[in-house]
């Protein structure tokens, strides 16, 4: 069901207020610094679109600004090792639960047997899937990424930011490091380096907001784009993207997440979150200043306000 004519007109007067307000809380976070190129964002900036299953779009603040996706992406290439190995393939690498650390930590790959990531929207978790995408090499396997984005998110100019890429890739001797230590478990298949090239390229395409809300579109509307009436994913996949979303989407503050705005979502240390309206619409939000658990603290904080006014919690 699309947003009413009074929901929209709701959100329309509501955005400007709510997203200031928001944009406040910025002073109180701080950009990502571990990744060189992620500082340079502006740390107030944020931004909003939304965008609903017939098409009609709402946007406030600073929604034309470019960030790389980062930890969103992870959702998305779930989805696509999914499509090439089925579930039995992908749960045999990685598990199914939240884990209450951090999401770059490695600490239970080796206290907890069988040494397989928690989740796969965890750093492991993801190197991991990294390693399911098919292809021959590692430019193949990019390929088919930036493809299939660029189809989920209806843009065909969507593109590596290499800049960011080679700052994350420089800089990445945690994620290094659980790389070899997966492929000593058995996790990894094959050259630890090319897992990690897919990786580091995944979580550098650039996005903007409206990228991220058409994207989650196609979520919110069980894999089937509803602009296009494409089927894109299959409904079972997007049943379990959706899952992990709301137990572990957020970092280790999902649980506070559900339920304070109740929605799936998933952010990323550039100050981006992918959230949705099941059934409705989709939404994408950047505010690069980040709170003490990685996630936006106005992207948050916006989200917070906008599920309160609209009702929007699915619990």
């Amino acid at each position: 069901m699309p947003f009413t004519k009074h929901e929209i007109e709701l959100l329309n007067n509501l955005l400007p207020n709510e997203v200031e307000a928001s944009r406040a809380r910025a002073a109180y976070g701080k950009t990502a610094s571990y990744i060189p190129e992620l500082a340079k964002a502006p740390q107030d900036a944020l931004g909003i679109h939304m965008i609903d299953v017939d098409g009609t779009t709402v946007s406030g603040g600073d929604c034309g600004l470019s960030f790389t996706m980062q930890s969103i992406s992870k959702v998305f290439t779930l989805i696509l090792a999914l499509m090439d190995n089925g579930e039995q393939a992908v749960f045999e690498k990685v598990g199914m639960e939240p884990t209450g650390d951090n999401f770059n930590s490695m600490l239970k790959l080796e206290l907890v047997r069988p040494g397989i990531p928690f989740n796969p929207l965890i750093n492991a978790g993801a190197i991991a899937i990294s390693s399911l995408i098919h292809g021959n090499n590692p430019a193949e396997k990019n390929a088919r990424v930036l493809s299939f984005f660029q189809a989920l998110a209806g843009n065909d100019t969507l593109a590596y930011d290499m800049d960011v890429y080679r700052s994350e890739s420089d800089t990445a001797n945690l994620n290094r490091s659980m790389g070899y230590l997966l492929k000593d478990n058995g996790v990894l298949e094959g050259n630890v380096e090319d897992v990690l090239d897919v990786y580091f390229h995944h979580c550098s395409i650039s996005v903007t907001c409206g990228d991220l809300a058409r994207m989650a579109l196609v979520l919110a509307n069980n894999g089937t784009d509803p602009l296009t009436g494409t089927a894109l994913i299959p409904r079972r996949y997007v049943q379990i993207a959706k899952t992990f979303m709301v137990t572990c989407g957020m970092y280790n503050a999902s649980g506070e997440f559900a339920i304070q705005v109740g929605l799936p979502a998933k952010s990323g240390v550039s100050g981006g979150i992918l959230t949705m309206v099941p059934g409705r619409a989709g939404i994408g939000v950047v505010g690069p200043a980040l709170n003490a658990k990685g996630n936006s603290i106005s992207g948050v904080h916006l989200l917070e306000s906008l599920s309160r006014e609209l009702d929007w919690s699915l619990f």
